[in-house]
């Protein structure tokens, strides 16, 4: 599995200004909400995915990504990875450059939609923790 450098991670985030999580929980014990509550503090705009849920931190979830009205510079996805195909084309259909599933999460298939569309695709890594390695913001 080959990620982009950790220079290219670097230029996405600090390029970045508005993540869409897909999977993200309203209950803070969850890692979900956690990630995202610290990328929210870093400065990102957090528009929760989740169509379980009214709202997650501060921010009314849309159902699908085809729900957002703004363009979305990451989607950062907490779902198992046997959903990430589903994902995966639904992500194809709106305008994202970046899909990111969290660590733990990786799908072949997946990724390789992802990149015949001409996106990044970057599995299996924590988007805070690569935050925290580059230091943007």
């Amino acid at each position: 599995m080959n990620h982009p450098t950790k220079q290219e991670i670097g230029r996405i985030l600090r390029d970045s200004k508005r993540i869409a999580v897909v999977g993200l929980s309203n209950q803070p014990h969850r890692t979900s909400f956690m990630v995202s509550k610290a990328m929210q503090d870093a400065g990102y705009e957090i528009i929760p995915v989740n169509p379980t849920i009214d709202e997650a931190l501060g921010v009314k979830a849309v159902a699908t990504l085809k729900d957002i009205k703004e363009p979305v510079d990451i989607v950062n996805v907490f779902r198992r990875s046997e959903y990430l195909p589903d994902v995966a084309k639904e992500f194809i259909e709106i305008d994202a450059p970046v899909f990111w599933a969290q660590q733990g999460i990786y799908h072949e298939e997946a990724k390789r939609l992802i990149e015949e569309n001409g996106k990044i695709a970057i599995m299996d890594l924590c988007i805070k923790v690569a935050h925290a390695m580059t230091k943007t913001h």
